[in-house]
């Protein structure tokens, strides 16, 4: 699964120490893996054991149906009892497993689970939080990249950077291992045919009807000289790749600019399956690119309130670094 490094202006903790939560967050993942699908196995063995055991009906569970909630990322400090970090509330919601029919089916619930832990993971820190637009958890698109990605490829999405004095909001900036892809989507309706120019304004036809809509090369430009030149600013010879997406509908640009990839109806399968075939793991300079835009990353957040409640309040795996 994709990392979310930068989501709009909100707070990221990948801002604080992009070289350590890469692989905090991977691990945490195959953890919380690992313990779902054991807890898993151990309930359906034990439900087909119930069925070759003849005994008396047992009684009735107070809780109806197994339930098994994903290990707390919070803990309040050593001498705090287990109880009571079992009551705070986890960034990993509670899951129905015994809903799960088979080990595919427990894979998809655990990525719509970890989708949501990854967006409340990307706009917070340890001390602070920022106000999540309830749509970034309906978004399709984010989504889409988010659970199809493998752990190695760092996703900004829509960033706001704080460029001199005026903020500057960009679309989508993927960070695969050797090389940074700039994306602009074209993804309107559906079967829709975009007629690329050089033009202000794209022709978009949709079925027998015509319109317009805003040349994506304009957001594409701005966005490609941004990170070029923050790439510079740290010396950094990283590959930037450019290209306009349209995952539901058709792009003719006869007339596109070198070095512009077109990814449309017909080439996106083509093209994503390779980036979800790159076999290299996070690379330093990988880290090093994400740390030369997140540095520019505007932020808008509020402190936790349990941080002012009380000053031991850590996440889990904080407490542990702290601990060694």
């Amino acid at each position: 699964m994709a990392q979310l490094i930068k989501l709009q202006d909100y707070i990221s903790r990948y801002e604080t120490d992009v070289f350590h939560y890469p692989a905090q967050f991977a691990r945490l993942k195959k953890q919380q893996w690992e313990s779902m699908r054991q807890f898993w196995e151990r309930n359906r063995w034990k439900e087909e054991l119930d069925t070759l055991t003849i005994e008396e009906p047992a009684e009735e569970s107070e809780e109806p149906g197994m339930v098994y909630k994903l290990k707390s990322f919070f803990r309040f400090g050593k001498d705090e009892e287990a109880a009571t970090v079992e009551e705070e509330q986890s960034l990993f919601e509670t899951i129905q497993v015994s809903s799960a029919a088979n080990l595919e089916e427990l894979k998809h619930q655990f990525l719509e689970q970890l989708f949501t832990f990854q967006v409340k993971w990307a706009s917070s820190t340890v001390r602070e939080k920022s106000y999540i637009d309830p749509r970034y958890f309906h978004d399709e698109r984010l989504r889409f990249f988010l659970q199809r990605l493998p752990d190695s490829f760092l996703l900004l999405y829509e960033p706001v950077l704080q460029l001199k004095k005026a903020p500057m909001e960009l679309d989508v900036i993927l960070l695969a291992p050797t090389e940074a892809w700039c994306l602009t989507f074209l993804e309107e309706e559906e079967q829709a045919v975009y007629v690329g120019s050089t033009e202000h304004f794209w022709l978009k036809r949709s079925g027998k009807e015509e319109g317009r809509v805003l040349s994506p090369m304009l957001a594409m430009s701005r966005m490609e000289a941004v990170v070029k030149n923050l790439f510079q600013l740290q010396e950094l010879d990283f590959p930037i790749k450019k290209a306009i997406v349209s995952r539901n509908g058709f792009i003719d640009y006869p007339g596109a600019p070198y070095g512009l990839d077109i990814i449309d109806n017909r080439t996106f399968p083509d093209w994503f399956n390779r980036m979800r075939s790159m076999p290299s793991p996070l690379k330093n300079i990988q880290l090093k690119a994400a740390k030369s835009i997140l540095d520019f990353g505007k932020t808008t957040s509020v402190r936790r309130p349990e941080w002012d409640e009380d000053p031991g309040f850590l996440f889990m795996s904080e407490a542990e670094d702290k601990e060694e």
